[in-house]
This record gives C-alpha cells, structure tokens and sequence, in this order.
C-alpha cells in the first residue's frame, strides 16, 4: 500500500463518543507514518537546500503586517537602561549588546532573538525609542555566524523573529542607512530559507510547523521576492492547519495555549491579505472560524482559559486581542468532541471537563495526564481548578504539574493515568506522553433539572484492572454540582487492587478559602459568597497544593482530598451546594 508523506500525525483526541480500535490503530499507525516522512525528506534535503537558496533578499516590502498583540511602553524604558528581562530571568547589558552576554537559560536565548519585543519599543512613540530599536537590531545583524546550537537558528525562533522584523519594519527601516537596509533584508531571505528547509525536512515539528509555515506565508505576501514561493507556501499552510486544527476547532495538542498563539499570527496575516487584495487560503478561513468558537467554549466567567494540557496563566490581553477581531456574540459552544472538552453551563455556574484520550505523541510534549479533570467557576469567582503549567521561572516543576495528582479527578496508587517519557528517554520520545487512555466515552443528557455528564477512562485498566466513571451533574439553575466517582472492574490485564488505595483532588483556586466543618467543608470565595462540600463513601481532608497558573507566579492554595480503597465497585458521591 502506498504512503501519502502528508497522512495526518494521529487521530483527533475524542471526546463525544467511545475512540474506536481503528481510530487507536491510525494513532498508532502515525507513528510509522512519522517515521516514512522522515526518510522522505531526509532523501529530498538536497534539492530543498538548493530551493532554498532561490528566495532572494528583497528589494522592498510592500506592506507591513499589523501586531494585535499588545504593547507596554515602559517595557522600552528597562531595555533602554539596559535591562533585557525575558522567560523570568534579567540580565543588565551594562552598555554591551544583549547578544553578547552568557544567557541565563535557552529560553531567554529564545526570547531575546524571537525579537518579539520590539513592538514595546515601537509603543513608546519616541524617536529615541525607535533608534534604541534599530540599533539593538543592527547588533544582531553584525553577527557573522551563529554556532549551530544557538537557540536562534531554531525553526520557532526564526519564524518569530521573521514575524517581529515584518511587523515593526517601518520603523525599523525609517531614515535607516543603506548597510543597515541591506543587511535588514539579507536577514529576512535567510530566516525565510531556514524555515523552507525546517518545513521540508522534518526539522520544524508539531506546532512549529504551523508558525513556520505562517511566518513563510506572510513573506511571500510582503516581500517583493516572495511571489516565487507564494503557491507553494500557501499549500504547505493549508496542509498543516488541515493537519492541525481538529473539526470542531480544538488544535491536535488539546492545548488552548496554542489556539491563541495561532490567532494572533493568523489573523495579521489574514488583513494583509485583504490589503493586497489576495485570495486567503480556504484552510485558513475554515481554521479561524473554527477556533474562536473552541477559546469562548474553554473560558471561565473572568475570561480566563481552563488549565488543560498545558495551559498556563491565561495572558487576557492577549486572548481579548484575539477575540476582538470575530463576532463572539452568543452562547459558547458545550462541547469539543474531536478535541475532548465538555462545558456545562446554568445561570453563572460553569463546568470545564477534559473528556479527551491523549494526543498524538508528536504533539504531546506538554500534554497532561488530567483525563476526567474538571474546572468550576461561579460567575468571575473560580473554584475548583487544575494547578495548571509553570511559567518559566518554575519550569523544573512542569513535570510535576503535568501528572494526574495536579488534576481535579481521581488518582489510582499515586500513578498518573498516562505515563510520561523520562528526559533521557531519547530524542524522540524524551517527555511525550505514553499509554495514557485508549478509550474515553461521554454520555451527555440534558433534563429539567439540570445537564447530566457519564464520562469513563481506561487509563487504569493496564496496570491496575480499573475503569475509571465519573458522573458530574450540574443543577438548571446553577445552585449545585453533584459528583459521583465509581472503579469498575476488568478482567483483562492489571496487577490486581491488592492493598492500592485512590485518592480524589478538587484543587481550589487560591482566592477560595476552605474550613473543615463537623461533616462537611465550608467554600468562602472572595466575593463573599458560600459553598458547602458534602460527601459520602469518604471523609474529606484539607491539604495544601500549589496552583501554577497565577499570572504573579506559583501560589499555594488548597485542595480537598478524598481517600479509599480501590476495588471494583468503589464509589464516592460528593456536591458543591451554593448557600442559600
């Protein structure tokens, strides 16, 4: 049977029905498909590497793509001190270039020659701003080869940069001398070839290539000398949005992350388009509607976005940016099937689920092993929560935060429902997910006294002989959220219940503050309203937790813990009943 080098990775991550054994078996089979693409380029690098070398450097850019991301100016104040504070680390360049200093770790690398901050400079609106801008990007350009493991020539780094010099070239570029002009341009061709050659031969992976591919599309349409790529461009974006952004809008990854980091390239490229009076590709209307949808179904009632797979502190500059360019008017989607997200929703009450089997490996670096985990907000209070990805600061606890106990769902002998590869488990696999879920089903009902979730996982059925159901019922007027967690049995696999115990988490967000009652646990939330906890099969404990996702940093907070012992047939009800 022939192959067709553009298959997709992997099946979507399924979250409306039972994932078949054919959709497992097309999960499976990406992988040699990955693995056929790999000797594909790795057999056409040389003719790529010769295509590449056609983009020329431009003689001029017909236009300059908008950034709706947002700016702050005082940002341009610390870089003209000297201070260069990017992925929680600072450094003061004491009048040398910032490309000349030991970085403090590759993400800060990245940052730095990611060039996206120069739209703070550009925001100032002072000329010295602008000369401080030109300069600090005439350094970068004087350097003369970079060593092959800079964080600068990888395929993400490149793409944003390119990006950033697009978008901020008139001011780059105005009253600028011909060496700087130049060598602006030169600097355009050659982020525009590494990433021709990055999409060919397998270099740019998962998400990157999608921001590659975007970052290559908007060359072809600003730069003169990019109409000789364009058609080919323009496919390779159709067929990696096509690849990536699920039916229903949710990206391959299930993390919401990406959705927004996609927009806000998309969209720029989207009005440049327009401007010029190009036809956009079909892919890429069908991909931005789609998404925008998936974000609103994935927002709490502060605006922030469920800590799935993933997800961290929720930027809502960022996020309003994005939102502000489509009609959002109307109720939010209440379910993602292909991407494995359910919302309910009754009055000002809503509940996120991750209902979802992991995703393809490739795509899975960051993704968590959180199946069956829910969120709960009451109007802007949040109040169970996920503890959500670290930001970089705290980047040595992201492994920690991607296991199953840093999830509100249930925990079987303190082992995470999906393994996560270990760091020197290899190239190819070093911190992707691995045995997670094969089968993940929902069953959704709506009645007159409120909307009835049955969800279950095989997560456990392996290594311990378990199914994991969870029952969430959510009252038609928002007053209540009742749960029930059973452990159904299998025959096949598992090393048997022995003495296992399972443990259920309901992390709390920080501002919600629990105290232990005779039999139950009072909920005071900021805005001074109550909820009282109820449970029956358990005793709830309160123990402390961390929650990851605070724009601030990590924060300690509060989690209710249930504790039993694992058998067939264990079952826990609990509920959140607002007071009065």
């Amino acid at each position: 049977m022939p192959v067709r080098f553009r298959a997709m990775s992997g099946a979507p991550a399924n979250g409306g029905c039972d994932l078949d054994g054919g959709s497992w078996d097309r999960m499976r089979m990406s992988g040699v498909l990955a693995a056929a693409n790999a000797v594909a380029r790795s057999a056409a690098t040389p003719y790529h590497i010769v295509k590449s070398r056609a983009i020329a450097p431009p003689e001029r850019l017909r236009i300059a793509p908008p950034d709706i991301r947002t700016a702050d100016p005082t940002v341009a104040d610390e870089i003209y001190a000297g201070y260069f504070s990017f992925a929680g680390k600072t450094l003061q360049s004491y009048g040398e270039s910032p490309f000349a200093l030991m970085p403090p770790s590759p993400a800060w690398r990245r940052a730095l020659a990611g060039f996206s901050w120069l739209r703070h400079l550009r925001a100032a609106d002072k000329t010295l701003a602008q000369e401080n801008a030109r300069a600090l990007v005439a350094d970068f350009l004087a350097i003369k080869k970079l060593p092959p493991d800079d964080p600068a020539l990888e395929p993400a780094v490149a793409a944003r940069r390119l990006l950033s010099f697009l978008a901020q070239s008139p001011v780059l570029l105005e009253g600028a001398d011909a060496e700087f002009y130049d060598a602006f341009m030169l600097s355009l061709a050659q982020s525009a070839r590494l990433l021709w050659r990055a999409l060919a031969t397998g270099q740019a992976q998962a998400a990157d290539r999608a921001l590659s591919a975007i970052a290559l599309a908007e060359f072809a349409v600003c730069a003169d000398t990019g109409r000789k790529i364009a058609p080919q461009v323009s496919h390779a974006l159709s067929a990696e949005l096509d690849r990536q952004i699920l039916g229903d809008g949710g990206h391959v990854s299930r993390n919401p992350q990406i959705l927004v980091d996609l927009l806000l390239d998309l969209l720029p490229l989207r009005q440049v388009l327009a401007a010029r009076g190009l036809q956009t590709p079909p892919a890429m209307l069908r991909a931005i509607d789609r998404m925008m949808p998936t974000l609103r179904m994935l927002q709490h009632g502060d605006g922030s976005l469920a800590l799935f797979n993933g997800m961290g502190a929720t930027e809502l500059d960022r996020l309003a940016s994005v939102l502000a360019n489509e009609d959002t008017r109307g109720a939010a989607p209440l379910k993602a099937p292909y991407a494995g997200y359910q919302r309910l929703e009754a009055a000002d009450a809503v509940v996120l689920v991750d209902a979802g089997a992991a995703p393809p490996p490739e795509f899975s670096l960051v993704s968590n092993a959180g199946c069956l985990s829910f969120e709960y907000s009451l109007g802007t209070e949040r109040v169970v929560v996920n503890c959500g990805a670290p930001a970089p600061p705290h980047e040595d606890l992201r492994e920690l935060a991607r296991a199953t106990a840093a999830h509100s769902t249930l925990v079987i002998g303190d082992r995470s429902s999906a393994r996560i590869a270990s760091k020197d488990a290899g190239r190819w696999r070093a911190g992707r997910l691995f045995e997670g879920p094969r089968h993940v089903t929902v069953e959704r009902s709506d009645g007159p006294f409120g909307t009835t979730l049955l969800l279950t996982h095989d997560g456990y059925a392996k290594s311990f002989g378990f199914i994991h159901e969870r029952e969430l019922i959510l009252a038609a007027d928002g007053s209540a959220l009742a749960g029930r967690d059973r452990l159904l049995g299998v025959e096949a696999g598992g090393l048997g219940p022995g003495e296992l115990e399972f443990t259920i988490r309901f992390h709390l967000h920080p501002r919600v503050r629990a105290v232990e009652l005779s039999e139950a646990i009072e909920l005071q939330l900021a805005n001074g309203e109550t909820l009282i906890f109820e449970v029956e099969g358990a005793f709830p404990a309160i123990e402390e937790s961390i929650f990851f996702a605070s724009p601030g940093g990590a924060r300690k907070c509060a989690q209710i813990v249930l504790r039993g012992k694992a058998a067939p047939g264990a079952e826990v009800s609990w509920s959140f009943q607002r007071a009065g």
